[in-house]
């Protein structure tokens, strides 16, 4: 049984009896069963479930009244609550926590036939970019398992590279999707904060997460994300602006795009996805499209205003995390203090901890003004400086990542070191503007890293359109 690369395939295949929605699945099962013991990116595999809802599927494709997905295999990350199924954000606290409802993606998706095969690995409440910190062990990249996937949606990029599904759902915060798309060599989009809704998503800092698709091309990504989003009812910070038809690419057309001069320059870039931007600059100016290198002085003061702000949200979020209303608890508490106290302590990763110690130290009374008040200023002054950009131009591009995929344990001793994994993600979470991480470049080392284009709020069909251009056009290892 063949595993299709792209959903288009998969429909044709359905159309000319090759194969069913049963098979397909049957063979996405297989692939787990075989790949995740090592790579470890499944934490539920629904496998009765999917193979039911692929009988119902099949029959409604004979019967031709099958939704727009039908046959699309999906995994979900385990932050996103799916009905009667357990979802833990990969956290201790969670354990054995059944979700009483599904996420308002994840009914959007089953409305239109989309088959969800199991939850997927992550960082402890999206909270790391290696997915090393989860209570199910790390989780490792498929392309090389010594190395780690990225993260937090680490899970995500690993199951769609070791085709282990055809599209995953992440969580970005600062970068959560982008960053393990590149590590991992697939597409991963962060759409505009609001343009999806967060209903059913666990929260790590409600005013930078938001839901979107890794997949192995944009087609799919253009229309997972055409099914989830749009407004909500359920989710009062989810925009009511109509959703584009972002599977209609229109291509051909000249841009002005921004090149972030400081990124380029940064120390610590590698050397060789320096060269290889630089070289996709060129070819782009040379295809008529014009590029100009921009200032941006904001660098430096980007990933210290995310952990700052970040931090602070994550204090207030995981408080109804205390052994009382659902979830682990501590045995033998002598009371109601000893409750909290213990549970916390036992239940919490140490990433978690001190991200929820710093969170409320910066909103302490004596460092509120220093720190978060100083640090939604610093916000401010950023999305201002990106929208002035984005007024004289179409895209802002960057590299993804400053390096390829590190081996798995390297820079879990330093968390600073780690924080500065967000670089170049950190920028569209603190302005909300939507971004995508593409997997143009293969690495003299074997491993893929992708380039980062950044535009304005609610023009995911410009971005995506331009997308499909650059994917077609510069392709690695004749993808």
């Amino acid at each position: 049984m063949k595993i299709y690369n792209s959903y288009g395939d998969t429909v044709n295949a359905i159309k000319s009896k090759e194969t069913t929605c049963y098979k397909i699945v049957q063979r996405y099962l297989k692939n787990i069963s075989e790949k995740n013991p090592e790579i470890n990116a499944f934490v539920e595999v629904f496998s009765e479930e999917a193979l039911h809802k692929a009988r119902e599927i099949d029959q409604k494709i004979l019967d031709g009244n099958e939704g727009k997905l039908a046959g699309m295999v999906i995994g979900i990350k385990d932050n996103i609550c799916i009905k009667n199924h357990r979802v833990t954000a990969s956290s201790k606290i969670l354990k054995g926590f059944k979700s009483l409802y599904n996420a308002t993606v994840v009914e959007r998706l089953i409305k239109e036939d989309a088959i969800i095969i199991g939850t997927l690995n992550c960082d402890e409440f999206a909270m790391g970019s290696a997915s090393e910190n989860s209570v199910y062990g790390a989780v490792r990249n498929p392309l090389d398992t010594s190395k780690v996937p990225g993260g937090s949606s680490g899970g995500s990029s690993s199951a769609v590279a070791a085709k282990m599904c055809l599209v995953a759902l992440g969580s970005d915060t600062g970068g959560s999707i982008r960053q393990p798309a590149a590590f991992c060599g697939v597409v991963g989009l962060k759409p505009t904060y609001s343009r999806v809704s967060r209903n059913g998503l666990i929260a790590y800092a409600s005013s930078f997460d938001q839901i979107g698709p890794l997949a192995n091309n944009i087609e799919d990504t253009a229309l997972v994300l055409e099914v989830i989003a749009g407004k909500d009812k359920n989710d009062s910070t989810s925009s009511s602006r109509k959703v584009d038809n972002y599977t209609f690419f229109k291509t051909k057309e000249k841009r002005k795009i921004a090149v972030l001069s400081d990124c380029l320059e940064r120390d610590g870039l590698d050397n060789e996805i320096k060269k290889s931007i630089e070289q996709t600059i060129e070819k782009l100016k040379q295809e008529g499209h014009e590029l100009d290198y921009v200032s941006f002085p904001y660098l430096d003061f980007l990933v210290p205003t995310y952990y700052v702000l970040t931090t602070a949200e994550a204090s207030s979020n995981l408080a109804r995390f205390d052994g009382v209303h659902y979830g682990y608890r501590t045995e033998h508490p002598k009371n109601l203090e000893e409750t909290y106290i213990n549970t916390r302590t036992e239940a919490f990763g140490e990433e978690v901890k001190r991200r929820i110690m710093l969170g409320t130290f910066v909103l302490s009374a004596g460092y509120k003004d220093a720190y978060y008040k100083k640090s939604q200023q610093v916000r401010r002054v950023v999305q201002d400086k990106t929208n002035e950009i984005l007024k004289e131009f179409d895209f802002i591009l960057s590299p993804t990542t400053p390096h390829t995929a590190f081996n798995i344990g390297q820079k879990q001793t330093d968390p600073t070191v780690m924080y500065l994994e967000d670089i170049f993600t950190v920028h569209a979470n603190i302005t909300g503007n939507p971004a995508i991480s593409l997997p143009l470049y293969k690495h003299s080392n074997g491993m893929p890293f992708g380039l980062q284009l950044l535009s304005e709020k609610f023009s995911e069909g410009k971005l995506l359109s331009f997308s499909s251009e650059l994917m077609k056009a510069h392709t690695v290892d004749g993808r």
